[in-house]
């Protein structure tokens, strides 16, 4: 069976808990690898290249969309942010499953550019449990947390889309099924067309020589 790894969205309302489940994943797990995006901005103290970000001017980030060189990229707050594609290849050529926490409208540009992504949404078993997390972090002002609410009414409009949705209500039974989920996709045919092939061409020789 083939080893290439697979690439995954990770996508969930703002305090469904996706950090935390990735970095869990990360941490368990030695066959994941979370994708570092590129920007234009400037590196904050203590960021270093390559690994919170790459960092780089404008003019080589727009070479790289004309290049295609990106999976998917958007503006924000006058600066781009994106997903250098050589990076997830390499990662995913080397067997890792690469995981990209995106927001839902990149999620689904991912699904139509690669339709062989696996993308999960993230979500508290209830909104009442939502708009308790968010709350509980004591971090933002009430209309802050308002409009978050507001945005993952949006949100939740493109969950049809997703392949799972999984509930996040215990961290290490959330991390586990993740994991079965994408040991699982991994072994749908439609991601082993390199094993059919190697098997049905070695099946083919059988029957040439049977003759």
């Amino acid at each position: 069976m083939e080893e290439k790894g697979l690439l995954i969205v990770i996508s969930g309302f703002s305090g469904a808990g996706k950090g935390t489940l990735v970095k869990a994943l990360l941490q368990k797990y030695d066959n994941y690898a979370l994708s570092v995006s590129m920007t234009t901005r400037a590196p904050r103290p203590g960021e270093r290249d390559g690994v919170e970000y790459f960092f780089t001017d404008r003019e080589n980030f727009e070479k790289a969309i004309q290049q295609d060189g990106l999976i998917e990229y958007a503006p924000y707050c006058g600066n781009y942010y994106g997903t250098p594609r050589a990076y997830v290849e390499e990662q995913m050529a080397a067997g890792k499953n690469v995981i990209l926490e995106i927001e839902i409208q990149g999620a689904l540009k991912i699904k139509e550019k690669f339709p062989e992504s696996l993308l999960i949404f993230l979500t508290p078993p209830s909104a009442d449990e939502l708009k308790r997390r968010l709350e509980g972090r004591g971090t933002e002002a009430p209309e802050v947390i308002a409009k978050r609410l507001a945005r993952a009414v949006e949100e939740s409009e493109g969950v049809e889309a997703y392949d799972y949705i999984v509930i996040n209500d215990n961290l290490e039974e959330c991390v586990e099924e993740v994991h079965r989920l994408v040991d699982a996709a991994r072994r749908v045919p439609v991601r082993c067309q390199d094993f059919i092939k190697e098997i049905r061409e070695e099946l083919k020789g059988f029957k040439e020589g049977a003759k």
